[in-house]
């Protein structure tokens, strides 16, 4: 069954800054990597959050802590070495890793990969791992992992250190989405911008996904 054939209900995306986004439906709110380029508006509202990795543009302790005082019943959801900078916070913080399959808000999510992507070989890999929502919508963080599963919509990291316009052409060719929103690009000015626009897009070497790019504070309905 292809991804786009699953009965998800209408989410609605807005992307928040960086490589965060925030996930609405029936009224219960999930949030995905806030870290340090993301305002704390991104977690109003929040029912339960998602962390990626530990690197700044991904997680903020300090924005995570303060969200877990002010909303008691927040949950938050990420790998051992995000869960350790979280000491403290008791059940509101529950480690995950691939594999792993769980609940909250009102998603359904599963768990992919296990490591960031290579910077270089003199540089340290951290864990990272991807979340599949409702079946449908990936974020595979700061990797280009390929999920044993369909995906309808794809959260594509667009620039980044360790890869090329011919690694995301390739990913997502490879993983084959209906549709490829842009994250991790709040290091490109517009002419990179636009130099990514035109390679994913239909003036580039073709990709299966409708490539699109939703400013800060957008929004989007998607399912």
């Amino acid at each position: 069954m292809k991804a786009e054939d699953k009965d998800m209900a209408v989410v609605e995306l807005t992307k928040f800054g960086h490589a965060c986004v925030r996930l609405e439906k029936d009224g219960r709110r999930l949030v995905v990597d806030p870290g340090g380029l993301t305002g704390p508006e991104a977690l109003d509202g929040a029912d339960a959050v998602l962390v990626t990795h530990e690197h700044f543009d991904h997680f903020s302790e300090e924005l995570l802590r303060r969200a877990a005082a002010a909303r008691p019943g927040l949950r938050i959801w990420t790998n051992s070495s995000v869960a350790k900078r979280l000491d403290g916070l008791g059940a509101q913080v529950s480690t995950t890793g691939e594999g792993d399959a769980f609940s909250v808000a009102g998603f359904d999510l599963t768990v992919h990969g296990t490591w960031h992507a290579v910077l270089h070989p003199d540089v340290p890999r951290m864990p990272n791992i991807g979340f599949l929502v409702d079946e449908s919508l990936f974020h595979p963080g700061d990797a280009l992992t390929v999920p044993d599963a369909p995906v309808g919509t794809l959260l594509l990291p667009v620039h980044a250190p360790w890869s090329t316009v011919g690694d995301l052409i390739d990913y997502v060719r490879e993983v084959a989405p209906r549709d490829a929103y842009a994250v991790h690009d709040g290091a490109l000015n517009d002419v990179g911008t636009a130099m990514v626009e035109g390679f994913l897009g239909e003036r580039g070497p073709g990709v299966p996904a409708r490539y699109r790019r939703l400013a800060p504070g957008a929004s989007v309905r998607i399912g």
